[in-house]
């Protein structure tokens, strides 16, 4: 019998029962890929992480994510969560860890700078692997019944419901207020004619539907039921990818701060702050950064 070590961890709050729950597999070199599958769909939590040694012993480790159904290239909370839980460790495979992670994935790079206070690790700030990319765009008409609304309820004078990734791939929704927001849930009957109309975007459609409450400050949603997540109560990927998207539409685009604000209607409200930076009126990259809190730690008997 091999036991597994793993810690879980509450991402994007300071609050334990908050945020967005994620599961580390500290040490992932024994597992086969069914495992790693059957492991992530036993904890049912969006994101399961295992860590393995890196390929180049220039980076910290290699980090696979998988949600309950299959491995996804990037995720936010995960990237956040496992650096946070790794810091904790203060070593990994013989070397120590620093203040200055980077993750091997299979969207790429992913660079993260822990936070502390004191000797005491309290979050992390992540980059974005990949550059902005911007899909397909949805009438409102064909959108609106996948999350319970009328094309009415979407506000679309900033931009159509869209396809945009940095790294993994969201359907972007802005709706008109709150009340809205609170009133969306996903249906997959048309989430599945969705999915099928927009193959070419290789992806499994999660939405990511948010208002705005103040200049820089939005409150949003996550629907993935096509990947057995019905609601996700913080989602550092969309975060980024809202963040990097609506600069882009700015055609005097600047370094800007968005506060999204997501899991309130789920009772898990989390905090995500989405940094984009520019270079010559261009978007340049983005971060996301988030506090976390240790929730659980054992092993797993297989």
């Amino acid at each position: 019998m091999r036991d597994v070590p793993f810690v879980t961890v509450d991402v994007f709050t300071d609050r334990r029962f908050a945020g967005n729950p994620l599961a580390v597999i500290l040490d992932a070199r024994e597992l086969s890929d069914g495992e790693m599958q059957q492991i992530a769909r036993e904890f049912g939590y969006s994101e399961t992480t295992f860590v393995l040694p890196p390929r180049d012993p220039a980076n910290t480790a290699n980090v696979r994510i998988f949600t309950p159904t299959t491995e996804v290239p990037f995720a936010g909370h995960p990237n956040v969560g496992t650096a946070f839980a790794l810091g904790n460790l203060g070593s990994l495979f013989g070397s120590p860890i620093g203040t200055q992670l980077r993750f091997e994935e299979k969207a790429g790079l992913a660079e993260i700078e822990l936070a502390r206070v004191g000797a005491r690790v309290t979050g992390a700030t992540i980059q974005a692997p990949g550059p902005l990319t911007v899909g397909s765009s949805v009438p409102p008409a064909e959108l609106a019944p996948c999350i319970s609304l009328g094309a009415a309820d979407l506000e679309t004078r900033h931009h159509a419901p869209v396809f945009a990734s940095v790294g993994l791939k969201f359907i972007l929704v802005e709706v008109k207020d709150l009340a809205v927001l609170a009133r969306a849930a996903p249906r997959l009957e048309p989430l599945a004619v969705l999915h099928e109309a927009y193959a070419h975007e290789e992806t499994d459609c999660a939405i990511f539907l948010y208002a705005w409450v103040g200049s820089d400050h939005v409150r949003a949603r996550m629907f993935a039921p096509l990947d057995n997540v019905p609601e996700d109560p913080a989602t550092g990927s969309a975060s980024a990818a809202l963040g990097a998207y609506l600069a882009s539409l700015n055609a005097e685009t600047r370094d800007r701060h968005l506060l999204v604000e997501q899991g309130v209607e789920m009772g898990r409200r989390s905090l995500i702050h989405v940094d984009v930076e520019t270079k010559a009126g261009r978007f340049e990259r983005v971060r996301i950064t988030g506090a976390c809190v240790e929730v659980m730690r054992g092993t797993i008997s297989l």
